[in-house]
């Protein structure tokens, strides 16, 4: 009984410490997004007092300190000797952190303004600086309590929005927040999102310095917001900021969780001393509760970031750490895709846990998650461990954030936090075309109208890559598992890690390392690393063949037929046997002539010279016309890879990913 007992106290120790003794790791280049300041006096020229500068550093170390054990605000003044507050060396300063951000991460970015305030506005008796969780505030008067919206800054999103029905929207969505944080409630901030459309979703958050009462505070920020037609409303994006209250506004969601209804009880709620004493103690085992699990968080944060150091113990300078969520790089600077932070996606996909995971291909794990709002998400991690990927990011971080189509994969925002390298994606529920096309099953779920909606939608997003975006861009990894369906069945283009972009003019690019996957290659891309919008072209010939037959081409020559899909496919349109090739399970509800054409076109798609096939737009309109006359198809090319083993071109499941050879560049945060 002893032993146990003694068990129990020593794990309790150790918990004890853990608590008392870590902190978690964060070097400086994690310090947080600094977002402005306002160094006012600007024309002071006389150096500070020797006594206020005492005042000041002692009011700086105060608020720092006090960050980490406070709800997130504070203020206080040192050197104030007077009743009335305005002794010549006194200095009153003021610390607010975001709604959504507590704990740690207050204290880690008020820390941080109290240490950079100096740096940022020397010489100065008042400052203000701005950080994306925090403010912090100092002067030689006592504002506590006062209104300040004057001077007032913003800043917008280059993205401009033409509806005057999406602007009303938006405005009237702010008004409703501003409401919420004074009227409603106490809290004197409020975050939330609202949907504008069944795709569209635009978030919004209003925060006040919580020394204001709360007319104060609708004051200020209905001050901020009657700045905004003036300044931004025209922009998808926009903040306008003073010293005493902000908004935000912005079509990704940009803070940790809403405001929950069980935020917003007001002080009807508080009256009776039993409940507050209830939920004071509520809350503290709650809170002892949280700080264990936030403690053994980081404790594994910390280990894991460990394994990826050098045995010098710094990080390698190939990963650089980043700002929380502000997320920049050469190649992103110019891109309107927003990031996302990591804690978000920590919470959303349950830690990463295995619960959560889709799949896992040459890129990383894929996880299943679900945000604050409630909207699922595809989370594409970067694998850790494999030197592959980091082309692929970069390249679908440059590419789909400026490609917009009803069928390709819409990507929501990125994170690059530490040495993570994340790509969060719309949730497409059906999964991708490979899943039901090649399970004997699932197929007959796949009737012959949808067969054909599927290649017509392909071919349309194709079309767009190669003529209709502001890039032209050649895919080069088109197959059926890079084909999602949504919840109509909808087919959506995805997996843009080996996509290029052409210059204006240019038709055709070389390289030394071929990747992509047997049995979709082009021939001139596979044997001389040249590639074009025709080598999409014979990939997406592949896949109609495929679509029709409902088998892979990659394992075709394993069937009776003891050949390739293509020439297979070639021989019995020559023979005149063209429905030979369908699949039987289409037979009752197919279209004879639909599918003969659709073969004929397969077969012009994947002729052996790239200079007979068809462009996609030339495919677009011979799908769509039952009159145009069709040429006749050359013998296809020879099957790249046909006796390469299934499993060494595939991904390694339905959900993944291909396994490809990429070169790796590494993409480094500024």
């Amino acid at each position: 009984m002893e032993g146990k007992l003694l068990n129990v106290r020593s794990i309790y120790s150790f918990l004890f410490l853990l608590l008392l003794s870590f902190k978690p790791h964060v070097t400086k280049a994690q310090s947080p997004n600094y977002v402005g300041d306002d160094c006012q006096n600007t024309t002071q020229q006389k150096a500070l007092s020797s006594a206020y500068k005492t005042n000041l550093n002692s009011v700086l170390s105060w608020l720092s300190t006090d960050a980490a054990t406070s709800k997130g605000y504070n203020h206080n003044s040192f050197g104030n000797n007077t009743s009335g507050g305005d002794a010549s060396d006194a200095v009153y300063g003021l610390y607010d952190c975001r709604g959504d951000i507590v704990g740690y991460f207050c204290q880690f970015c008020v820390s941080t303004a109290s240490r950079e305030v100096l740096q940022r506005c020397p010489n100065r008796v008042s400052a203000i600086v701005w950080y994306d969780f925090c403010i912090l505030r100092y002067s030689n008067e006592n504002f506590f309590g006062n209104v300040t919206v004057y001077p007032s800054w913003h800043a917008v999103r280059p993205k401009i929005v033409s509806s005057k029905e999406e602007i009303q929207k938006g405005l009237d969505f702010m008004r409703g927040l501003i409401r919420k944080a004074t009227v409603e409630t106490n809290l004197l901030y409020f975050m939330d999102g609202f949907n504008l459309s069944s795709t569209q979703r635009r978030y919004g958050l209003v925060q006040c310095s919580r020394d204001l009462t709360n007319d104060g505070c609708r004051e200020c920020l209905e001050a901020m917001l009657a700045q905004v037609p003036k300044c931004c409303e025209q922009n998808l994006g926009w903040q306008v900021l003073a010293a005493s209250c902000l908004i935000k506004y912005d079509d990704y969601i940009f803070y940790l969780f809403r405001t929950q209804a069980s935020d917003t009880q007001t002080a009807k709620q508080r009256g009776a001393s039993k409940s507050r004493i209830i939920l004071i103690i509520g809350l503290s085992v709650l809170g002892a509760v949280a700080l264990l699990c936030f403690s053994v968080y980081c404790f594994w944060f910390r280990k894991r970031t460990r394994r990826g150091r050098g045995k010098d113990g710094r990080i390698p300078d190939t990963i650089h750490q980043s700002s929380y969520h502000n997320v920049q790089t050469e190649e992103t600077l110019n891109t309107d895709l927003p990031t996302i932070p990591l804690i978000t996606i920590l919470k959303s996909t349950d830690n990463f846990s295995e619960a959560s995971k889709l799949g896992e291909g040459g890129y990383g794990p894929v996880y299943k998650g679900i945000l604050p709002d409630g909207r699922q998400i595809a989370v594409k991690r970067l694998s850790q461990a494999s030197g592959q990927g980091s082309e692929e990011f970069k390249n679908e971080v440059m590419f789909i954030a400026k490609l917009q189509h009803r069928n390709l994969v819409r990507l929501l925002a990125c994170c690059l936090e530490g040495h993570e390298k994340i790509l969060v994606y719309e949730y497409l529920s059906n999964a991708s075309l490979d899943f039901h096309l090649f399970d004997e099953r699932k197929k007959r779920q796949l009737d012959w109208n949808l067969r054909l909606s599927i290649i017509n939608g392909i071919a349309k997003g194709l079309l767009y890559l190669h003529e209709d975006s502001r890039l032209k861009v050649i895919h080069r990894d088109l197959k059926a598992s890079n084909i999602l369906l949504d919840d109509e069945m909808n087919p959506k283009i995805s997996d843009f890690g080996l996509a290029r972009a052409f210059e204006k003019g240019q038709n055709q690019a070389n390289t030394k390392r071929v990747m992509g996957t047997y049995g979709y290659m082009s021939p001139e891309y596979a044997m001389e690393g040249l590639f074009s919008v025709k080598s999409d072209v014979f990939s997406y010939g592949v896949l109609v063949l495929e679509i029709i037959c409902g088998k892979k081409n990659s394992g075709f020559y394993l069937s009776e037929c003891g050949q390739s899909l293509t020439l297979y496919a070639w021989k019995i349109w020559c023979a005149g046997k063209c429905l030979e090739l369908l699949d039987p399970v289409l037979e009752e509800s197919c279209i004879e002539s639909e599918v003969v054409k659709c073969i004929h076109i397969g077969l012009l798609c994947v002729q052996e010279d790239a200079a007979d096939r068809p462009t996609m737009s030339t495919v677009v309109v011979m799908l769509a016309s039952d009159k145009m006359p069709l040429p006749k198809p050359n013998q296809p090319a020879f099957s790249v890879g046909r006796m390469t083993l299934e499993d060494a071109s595939t991904s390694k499941s339905s959900k993944n990913l291909s396994i490809n050879d990429v070169t790796v560049s590494n993409i480094l945060p500024r």
